[in-house]
């Protein structure tokens, strides 16, 4: 649910969105497939795009109950690879999504790369500024060992950095991983390539 509801909105608004489900105890793939997709969107209103993120949701919702019986075991159990290409099929999940959904959702070794993650590293010279999706996951996933809490823990402190730090307006002075900025990586630091 929060995969898909924090397209293009704050994680705030999508943690009121989704309290206001559980409060009504429908946070339950039975429950909001129950649901018309007009009430849906009600629902989700706070987490804005609502029109459009109802059916995202009831498209990603009719996947898991067609594909895996509306159990997210399932996603746990299928072959990674096949698993990720179907996801992507499903209107409405791209890379980022579908990867979010993979990792936190069903624990594989999947990394997230968001805005956070490609500025944080870009500005840090560990990879180019331009690089895509795809290659900047695949990189990460290669440099680092296959561990979903391990990618789950990296993918939380690059998000960290960024929305603290590594913003638009980036405030270097203050932060931690300031020490590479002004010139070569330490030796004990070579960039991903």
């Amino acid at each position: 649910m929060g995969a898909i509801l924090t397209q293009n909105t704050a994680w705030p608004n999508v943690e009121r969105t989704l309290k206001r489900l559980r409060a009504r105890k429908l946070l339950t793939v039975r429950g909001l497939l129950a649901l018309r997709e007009g009430e849906l969107a009600r629902l989700i209103r706070p987490a804005g795009t609502y029109r459009v993120k109802a059916r995202r949701l009831r498209a990603f919702l009719a996947f898991l109950r067609a594909r895996f019986g509306g159990r997210f075991g399932g996603l746990r159990r299928a072959p990674l690879g096949e698993l990720r290409t179907t996801l992507l099929s499903v209107s409405g999940i791209g890379p980022e999504t579908a990867d979010a959904i993979l990792l936190y959702a069903g624990g594989r070794p999947v990394f997230v790369v968001d805005a956070y993650t490609r500025r944080v590293l870009a500005r840090h010279r560990l990879v180019p500024p331009a690089i895509g999706y795809e290659a900047l996951r695949g990189l990460l996933e290669r440099h680092l060992p296959r561990d979903p809490a391990l990618f789950n823990e990296y993918h939380a402190l690059l998000v960290a950095v960024g929305k603290r730090y590594c913003r638009s307006r980036p405030l270097c002075e203050a932060c931690p991983l300031r020490f590479d900025l002004k010139g070569r990586p330490p030796r004990s630091l070579s960039p991903l390539r």
